[in-house]
């Protein structure tokens, strides 16, 4: 199941030093996987898709549909088939006031919470920051996922570690008729192929937490799996308010509606800023070869 920050992904505003190649249009997002693709064995270290100058230290940027700051709450409601039975889950999001520094590049951490039948399947830390041109960039996540409250398997994917590279998550101006971009890529294992398209603009959408305009639905979809896609409903200063899925071949059939968003004051940020952080220090052993690589979250 694609995580609904990942790939989608929730937060921004913060900028810095990285990369690999040549400048990105702002309005055209450069195509990741053009260079980190299923097809070769590791991108090359001039990767065009990547650039320092797109990051300014000093600056904070916002994208319109992805303004999350610390201390925001949200809470989502929906199902998704698992071997054909559906199940009702909650995803709990928040974004911490952590920061966590990849290649040069600040990012903020988002910390993400799944339950099915209220039992805890997943929990995790996802990296996102925006560049000068107002795109979301995903950096990376670690996950652990868990069967019958038992840890089963952390896929963790950063960018720069174990040839996974970033994507961008939601572009600074999306516009109907722009190519498709890549979400990130991490070969297997873990298999990260994610992409992203503008699907629709200028939409309206109701949920139980209430009803937006302008919202834009980006849809996510991996090449080799045609007909499947999921699709993420952004309301503009808010971010994603509903996600649904297309096609034959989706098997998790996923949805998800934002019931609730609240802010956090200082003592609950507090909490979640410790909770996070006990999740980065398992992170720290159970993935040794990329997030223990990574600078400390702070």
């Amino acid at each position: 199941m694609r995580s609904l920050v990942a790939s989608t992904s929730v937060v921004l505003m913060v900028m810095g030093t990285a990369g690999c190649g040549d400048d990105a249009s702002p309005r055209e997002p450069v195509d990741a996987e053009s260079v980190c693709t299923g097809t070769v064995s590791a991108p090359p270290q001039d990767a065009k898709d990547y650039d320092p100058a797109l990051f300014e230290a000093g600056s904070a940027h916002t994208n319109s549909w992805f303004p999350m700051r610390p201390g925001t709450r949200f809470f989502y409601r929906g199902s998704s088939l698992d071997e054909g039975e559906r199940l009702h889950h909650t995803v709990d999001i928040i974004v911490t006031d952590l920061t966590k520094v990849v290649d040069g590049v600040r990012n903020v951490v988002v910390w993400e919470r799944d339950y099915t039948a209220g039992d805890l399947v997943e929990a995790e830390l996802a990296l996102f920051t925006t560049d000068k041109h107002q795109n979301v960039w995903h950096m990376g996540e670690y996950p652990e996922e868990y069967e019958e409250g038992e840890f089963v398997a952390a896929p963790a994917w950063v960018h720069g570690f174990a040839d996974a590279c970033a994507g961008i998550t939601i572009p600074g101006d999306p516009q109907l008729g722009s190519p498709d971009y890549a979400e990130g890529w991490a070969p297997p294992p873990i298999g990260w192929a994610d992409r992203g398209r503008v699907f629709r603009t200028k939409q309206k959408t109701c949920v139980p937490a209430g009803c937006y305009k302008g919202v834009v639905v980006i849809e996510e979809f991996e090449n080799g799996l045609p007909d499947a896609f999921q699709d993420k409903h952004y309301a503009p200063g808010l971010g994603v308010v509903r996600v649904g899925w297309r096609g034959s071949n989706d098997e998790s059939k996923e949805v998800l509606e934002l019931v609730r968003v609240t802010q956090l004051d200082a003592s609950q940020l507090a909490r979640v800023r410790k909770q996070a952080l006990e999740l980065e220090e398992r992170a720290l052993t159970r993935s040794k070869d990329v997030w223990a690589k990574t600078e400390p979250s702070g």
